[in-house]
């Protein structure tokens, strides 16, 4: 064989390049500047109403604003160390604490066991689902309005109730012994079917031979209960725990709404403090230093919580 026809026939040294310059690396560069052409806009409104609101609110706490504009005078930490001798901010966060304890706990027991009653296999299965679930759905002012007329004076209807059992009524949002648990009773009903569809999805997602195999060993319901169910959704319990105790945390809309924080104080949640001192008494300053110890008791709940579950899996 002729000498070029041997040249041409042998391969490529490894050492020449694969491509021309460029060539094959073009196509990605230009992905990825499409990829960053497309982030730009979230980040932009992302900065503008997260980074940036939360940013100024933090320069704000160490200041003297007011809402009428007033003020803007840098005071260091004196409204923090205001905030910390404050009694009505270590009141007003022990009601969000009480108030997080009374519905933190049948809102992941209530909806645990209404999930597996539905996955049982109850007649009507869509009904139940739906039932469960749209109370959810409603605004905070629908129910708010509703439970309202079930909980006023003489003639609400749960007092009509007890009236007619021959039962003196209760003051529901006028007794401060029972005020937060009504407010308490109203959050259950309104917000279990969000933790409802969580648990039923879990549930959908354990595998039956599980449950056969435990059959089979001579478990009855209750202890493939125990011993299947309630292990195999442990991690959505985790994720249920931590949503709900960050959502109980942040009340406000329906204490707003049925009791204005009342009677005296004894439902008055820390956000709604914040919210009375800004926009009642204008001290945007005070609110914005109590909001920030607010946020930072938050992120300690929260970083708590995943490491106790994650100390739990490693486990």
């Amino acid at each position: 064989m002729s000498a070029p026809a041997t040249a041409a026939a042998r391969p490529a040294s490894p050492e020449s390049p694969p491509c021309a310059a460029g060539g094959a690396r073009g196509p990605l560069r230009r992905a990825a500047d499409s990829g960053w052409a497309f982030l730009v806009p979230f980040v932009a409104v992302y900065a503008a109403f997260l980074v940036w609101p939360l940013l100024n609110g933090l320069w704000m706490s160490f200041t003297d604003s007011t809402l009428n504009g007033g003020g803007g005078d840098f005071v260091g930490v004196a409204n923090y160390a205001e905030a910390l001798g404050d009694p009505l901010v270590w009141k007003t966060l022990g009601n969000t604490a009480f108030f997080t304890l009374i519905t933190t706990v049948p809102l992941v027991l209530v909806a645990l066991a209404m999930a597996v009653l539905v996955h049982a296999g109850l007649p009507g299965q869509w009904l139940w689902r739906l039932s469960f679930f749209l109370p959810f759905l409603l605004p905070v002012a629908t129910v708010a309005l509703v439970w309202k007329y079930l909980y006023v004076g003489d003639f609400g209807l749960l007092n009509q109730a007890l009236g007619a059992l021959g039962s003196e009524g209760l003051g529901w949002l006028t007794d401060e012994n029972v005020a937060m648990w009504s407010i308490a009773a109203t959050t259950v009903w309104w917000t279990v079917g969000f933790n409802f569809l969580l648990y039923l999805a879990a549930l959908q997602s354990i595998p039956d031979h599980l449950y056969e195999a435990a059959t089979l060993d001579g478990a009855g319901a209750w202890a493939r209960l125990r011993f299947v169910t309630v292990p195999q959704l442990r991690n959505t319990t985790g994720v249920v725990l931590l949503l709900q105790v960050l959502a109980s945390l942040k009340v406000f809309d329906q204490i707003y709404l049925l009791t204005m924080g009342g009677p005296g104080d004894s439902t008055r949640s820390l956000l709604l403090y914040v919210y009375d001192v800004g926009f009642t008494g204008y001290r945007f300053g005070y609110s914005a230093a109590v909001s920030y110890i607010f946020l930072a008791i938050v992120v300690a709940v929260a970083v708590a919580q995943l490491w106790f579950a994650s100390s739990r899996r490693r486990a």
